[in-house]
């Protein structure tokens, strides 16, 4: 009898195939997105292994310093460069064929247009061009290598954006602006660059001069073996050679943590964000599912009552429906694995042209990638079938002989009362996390449950709702209005369920909506608070791209006769007292006249070379006030006690810790500025100082003059940035949600299909009746984008306040009306696009067979 009840799964899914083609293509584009997302990340990973291999594969050891320094939030700590003296001492080690030094630091080149190339996220590096080609990371391609100051090599990708070619002059900060020759083009492990990563080859000399502190410094010595000495041979060989605090690792080594930094900073947070949408999609696809078997399953009463009452049992009638499931599961899951290794080998082609080069090489394809979204799309699918095949289990055999509901109201007692159970837990446990002890996993279960109530509280509200919604056709649109309405009513489960798919997704729009502009807020509330000078400098870049600010800027700025302060803001690292920090390096007594540092205790103008400025949270926290000792340990391996001399209240744009340049001087690497504070004297008009900034700026490199408000809009311009790319991600789950509503109402219209011909015998013209269809369609959207922008307004509050008591930085929370009011222009404009095609097959209907349905 199973066999038999498979034979009429098959049979049913032929004759209606129609009937799952929401469900297939729900099921299709979830699976193509998370296996695109998984090929496309063991792509990349396996892509830079290769690229990092090859680039380093004639470096058999690198010589380092042993100790880093890392601070809070950075994941890649800090070294202290190695004496380039200690390359003849290498080179006299048995085993050694060849050394040189590697020395590194920012270097960000500028285009032919004047504008600087790259610095909005990967490095933009400068370094010392390495003659030996086998420890060159980078291969001439083109032209020569430099041989006398002012010559460099760019990498090709670099002079592509930039419009640069060989025989060109141009400026590279360093920070501060060197007039640079190009004299050759170079490649990285065969691509024209590693990534979007700048890098300048310099002549040592030059190198030295503007990268280190002082010259005989360099981050590394890359070191060669000779014929028949293996890596770790090397390595055991130069150990007793190393003076103290200075390591050397393979060249193995030294690639797979290349390696492990892109994947900790860029292949992981871009995977898991992807990974994340991925989800989405699937739980957004699992109510379209559920309604769609829902649906097909109430129509089926009858059928299902006839097979139950010529001898079918419960358990045959569910595996019927089950089968059904795991045929549409299976096949568009399928399909969706083909549609993912095309989405990862359309991403291969696509980056290039965006900046992004896909390292070269075939897709990697591994059994995980394959196995993982098919078993996830399988699941999905027959959970979602679940409840459905056991609803159609249990059928009654003499359902048969009675006319049945299509569906029942799902507005009971019972689901009202465990809805509302739910949603006092959530906001229970929601404002626990928020409010009383501010935790991200408490705020985090408290949307979950929030997010539950949602769903078993939709039949609930969906009456209430769409009446309310509704109110307004009767009157615009006659009795056609009236009639969408009154069919959006007659089932509130299935429209509660239809609308979920689209709540879902406008929720996550609207969640990343509100934290973005909190974000934005946020900015400006700090800008507002912390800034009290006129205009700000600075270098449009964030990530680690980006030369800085020349540390000559802010005195230059100071000289001139509009001015009144001006000050710039360093930074430095070191353990206070053992644990990592960031310094901020500046004049703190110009400070504390362009920067609002609340209530200040003991003075900012006697740190002299041996003070140290804290915060009073960070005072709190370590245990020091005015007058206390702290010792900072340096990355050169000096540790000197401070004495604090200051304990100022805020930190938003200061830092947490402040010393003198004078403090910093001898333990500095490459000196740069990340932002320059300028205040003008009384009288002084913005437009005239801006001017005269302006003018000084030209002469260091050309960075930004902007006002405080155009400083803090553009500090958060990376904001409106990650939105569009939330946007584009969660435009396919908004997608699965849209074919949910077309199935729903195409299923809908199947079902009343006699109705429908009793109307259009009494007069309802085919425009009448696929108004009526688009317009229950725009009623369902309605009511999801209605719950969607509540529920995600809710959990972009629970997000900001569980970030502001996680965190040290103070957030605000904004709602942006504008942006809100297009995501419901949009989710009401989508409901009428889903209606579309039902609405055409409705009008098509023949008048006499319609009537004649059973």
């Amino acid at each position: 009898m199973n066999a038999a009840a498979l034979r009429l799964s098959v049979s049913s899914l032929r004759s209606h195939k129609r009937r799952f083609a929401g469900t297939f293509f729900a099921v299709l584009l979830g699976v193509a997105f998370l296996a695109g997302t998984l090929v496309m990340g063991d792509t990349l990973r396996a892509g830079f292994d290769t690229m990092f291999g090859n680039a380093t594969k004639g470096t058999d050891a690198v010589v380092r310093s042993a100790d880093t320094i890392t601070t809070p939030g950075e994941s890649q700590g800090v070294r202290a460069p190695v004496a380039t003296d200690l390359v003849r001492t290498i080179e006299r080690t048995p085993g050694v064929a060849a050394a040189a030094p590697d020395i590194q630091g920012a270097g960000q080149l500028i285009g032919s247009d004047g504008k600087p190339i790259g610095g909005q996220g990967p490095p933009t590096l400068a370094g010392n061009w390495i003659d030996d080609p086998e420890l060159n990371a980078y291969r001439l391609a083109e032209g020569r290598a430099p041989s006398k100051s002012g010559e460099v090599v760019v990498n090709r990708g670099t002079a592509k954006k930039g419009h640069l070619k060989i025989g060109d002059t141009t400026v590279l900060r360093t920070p501060d602006p060197v007039r640079v020759t190009i004299v050759g083009l170079a490649t990285f492990g065969g691509e024209d660059g590693m990534a979007q990563v700048t890098f300048t080859g310099m002549a040592q000399a030059d190198a030295e001069k503007y990268l280190t502190a002082k010259p005989g410094e360099a981050a590394s010595i890359r070191v060669r073996a000779g014929p028949g000495v293996g890596q770790g041979k090397l390595v055991s060989d130069l150990a007793p050679v190393l003076p103290k605090g200075v390591e050397a690792i393979t060249g193995q080594e030294s690639a797979q943590e290349n390696t492990d930094v892109i994947s900790s900073q860029f292949l992981t947070v871009f995977t898991t964000l992807l990974l994340v949408f991925s989800g989405i999609a699937l739980l957004v696809a699992t109510f379209s599912i559920h309604n769609t078997f829902a649906i097909v399953v109430a129509q089926r009463t009858r059928e299902n009552a006839l097979l139950r009452a010529l001898g079918a049992s419960r358990r045959q009638v569910t595996v019927s429906t089950l089968a059904e499931a795991s045929v549409v599961a299976v096949t568009a899951s399928a399909v969706g694995l083909v549609g993912g290794i095309g989405i990862a080998a359309g991403l291969q082609a696509l980056f290039p042209a965006i900046g992004f080069p896909f390292p070269e090489g075939d897709l990697v394809i591994s059994a995980l990638s394959m196995l993982l979204p098919l078993g996830v799309g399988i699941v999905v699918c027959l959970g979602s079938a679940l409840l459905p095949a056991a609803r159609a289990g249990r059928t009654a055999p003499l359902a048969a002989l009675r006319e049945t509901a299509v569906d029942e109201s799902g507005a009971s007692r019972g689901r009202a009362s465990v809805g509302g159970g739910l949603a006092a837990l959530a906001l229970g446990v929601t404002l626990t996390g928020v409010l009383l002890t501010p935790s991200l996993w408490l705020a985090g279960l408290g949307a979950v449950l929030a997010l539950a109530a949602f769903v078993v509280l939709g039949p609930v509200a969906s009456t209430t709702a769409v009446r309310v919604l509704g109110a307004p056709l009767g009157k615009l649109r006659g009795v056609t209005g009236g009639l969408a309405r009154r069919n959006a009513l007659r089932s509130p489960k299935r429209t509660a369920a239809t609308a979920g798919a689209l709540m879902i997704g406008v929720a996550v729009v609207t969640l990343f909506t509100v934290f973005g502009a909190s974000l934005k807020a946020t900015m400006d509330q700090t800008v507002s608070r912390s800034f009290a000078g006129d205009v700000a400098v600075s270098t449009p870049s964030f990530g680690a791209g980006g030369s800085g600010l020349s540390p000559k800027l802010a005195p230059a700025i100071s000289a001139q006769p509009t001015v009144e302060y001006a000050v710039g803001l360093g930074k430095g690292v070191a353990e206070v007292n053992g644990e990592g920090r960031a310094l901020t390096v500046t004049d703190p007594v110009t400070l504390g006249k362009v920067f609002d540092l609340g209530d200040v205790q003991g003075s900012l103008s006697s740190l002299g070379t041996d003070g140290i400025a804290i915060t009073r949270k960070e005072a709190d926290k370590q245990h020091l006030a005015t007058g206390d000792t702290a010792r900072l340990a340096f990355t050169d391996g000096q540790r000197v006690n401070f004495t604090v001399r200051a304990v100022y209240g805020q930190s938003e744009l200061a830092g947490d810790y402040v010393v003198t340049r004078a403090a910093w001087a001898p333990h500095r690497t490459q000196d740069t500025d990340t932002l320059v504070a300028v205040s003008f004297k009384d009288g002084v008009s913005t437009a005239e100082g801006k001017a005269a900034v302006k003018k000084v700026a030209e002469r260091y490199g050309d960075p930004e003059v902007q006002t405080r408000d155009e400083y803090a809009q553009s500090s958060a311009g990376g904001i409106d940035m990650m939105l569009t790319l939330v946007y584009a991600l969660l435009a396919l789950a908004v997608l699965i949600a849209l074919l949910g509503i077309a199935n729903t109402l195409t299923l809908a219209i199947h079902e009343r299909t006699r109705e429908l011909g009793l109307l259009r015998a009494v007069g309802q013209t085919r425009a009448q009746l696929r108004a009526m269809v688009r317009w229950e369609s725009v009623l369902v959207a309605a009511f999801g984008t209605a719950g969607g922008l509540a529920l995600g307004a809710f959990l972009g509050w629970v997000l900001v306040e569980a970030s502001d008591g996680a965190s040290d930085s103070s957030f605000a929370f904004a709602v942006p009306p504008l942006r809100l009011v297009v995501v419901a222009l949009v989710g009401l404009a989508a409901g009428a696009l889903a209606g579309l095609r039902p609405a055409r097959r409705a009008a098509r209907l023949d008048v006499l067979r319609a009537i004649a349905t059973e």
